[in-house]
């Protein structure tokens, strides 16, 4: 079972006097003053917590922290001020030695360039991370073989890095942090540097593997549709600060701010939001008080937004939003669907014979 993971009042200042600069910033000080004296402020006042299995995302734009926040996660970097534990420990409280011990089996990272030894088989990279453990050579063959199968590189094992396309050389950096069996996986920028198709595969293969594994993950990325894609919770950074912390429905119909706002008007949310977070609740009961005398199209909160606009499409009446014992926890108008995409994404014209709702199932 993965463990949880919680930061709490996170800072990370380089320069000079750093300790008294992140009095400065809990006293009001801002990133710029700071600058001013030569001091900068990568990391301000971050805390979260990360449930066991989940996958937790952190993202902004160049320079906003989130690399910074993750390298103290492991200890990599030292946090000026705060504390981060996993498992119930504290890591901030250990040595170097036994920040190497829990890098070792408890916390694996997968890196943007993929880090593979040139001079390593494919099958010897994957077991890089054993070998450190001091694991026989018997079991960390067997473990790192299992790793690249479930990572679909069986049959690559003798191979070099140099004979493998770069989501390969990817796969490979994953599996490597899959054979330790580490409760918690950090990743940096993971896919960025591939092609989009390939990009888009990898999502794919960490979220087959997710439901199979369960491992809590932080994973840090620039791209908000990546963020939208693969994030259980998504944390948005601005400056060193996280100015919101909640789930991808969250952000999109409720962000926190005008910069957030901002940052995800370009999203395509038909993508990404469900029956609960365009339903209207001022209705509830049986799932006869929907309003509707028969046969109307019934979806539960978890429907996707694809799918409601083709309920839509189909009926006359509100798609009536039912939960598990089906009770009406809402209705979702075809007007509200249109409203939603306008606020986003255009519509698409309609073709000879179409009402609105058609064109909005066709977006």
């Amino acid at each position: 079972m993965s463990a949880s993971l919680e930061a709490e009042h996170l800072y990370k200042v380089f320069g000079r006097r750093p300790s008294e600069a992140v009095e400065r910033l809990r006293d009001g000080a801002d990133r710029e003053e700071l600058r001013a004296d030569g001091t900068t402020a990568a990391v301000i006042d971050a805390s979260f917590t990360v449930d066991p299995g989940q996958i937790f995302v952190v993202m902004g734009l160049s320079g906003s922290g989130k690399s910074t926040l993750l390298r103290m996660l492991n200890g990599l970097l030292e946090p000026t001020a705060g504390t981060v534990r996993f498992d119930g420990q504290d890591l901030t409280a250990l040595g170097d030695r036994e920040l190497r011990e829990v890098r070792a089996r408890k916390i694996s990272m997968v890196f943007q360039h993929f880090a593979l030894f040139p001079h390593r088989s494919v099958l010897e990279n994957a077991a890089y991370g054993l070998a450190v453990q001091g694991v026989a050579k018997a079991e960390r063959t067997k473990r790192a073989t299992e790793a690249l199968e479930l990572c679909g590189l069986a049959g690559w094992e003798k191979s070099w890095p140099d004979e493998l396309s770069g989501g390969m050389q990817q796969r490979v950096g994953l599996a490597r942090a899959l054979a330790t069996d580490a409760d918690l996986l950090l990743m940096d920028e993971s896919f960025s540097a591939l092609d989009p198709l390939i990009r888009r595969d990898m999502q794919d293969q960490l979220l087959q593997l997710q439901q199979t594994l369960k491992k809590t993950i932080v994973f840090i990325t620039h791209d908000l549709n990546e963020a939208m894609r693969l994030g259980d919770r998504i944390a948005v950074m601005r400056d060193g600060r996280i100015v919101q912390n909640g789930t991808a429905e969250d952000i999109l119909v409720r962000p926190a701010n005008d910069y957030v706002a901002s940052f995800i008007q370009d999203v395509d949310r038909s993508r990404v939001l469900t029956a609960s977070a365009v339903m209207d609740t001022d209705v509830r009961g049986d799932e006869a008080d929907c309003g509707c005398t028969s046969g109307c199209e019934t979806a539960t909160p978890d429907t996707p937004f694809t799918e409601l606009c083709a309920m839509s499409a189909r009926s006359t009446h509100p798609v009536a939003v039912l939960d598990d014992s089906r009770r009406l926890v809402g209705v979702v108008p075809g007007r509200r669907l249109i409203g939603f995409l306008a606020d986003g994404q255009a519509i698409p014209a309609p073709r000879e014979g179409d009402d609105k709702a058609e064109a909005v199932a066709r977006a």
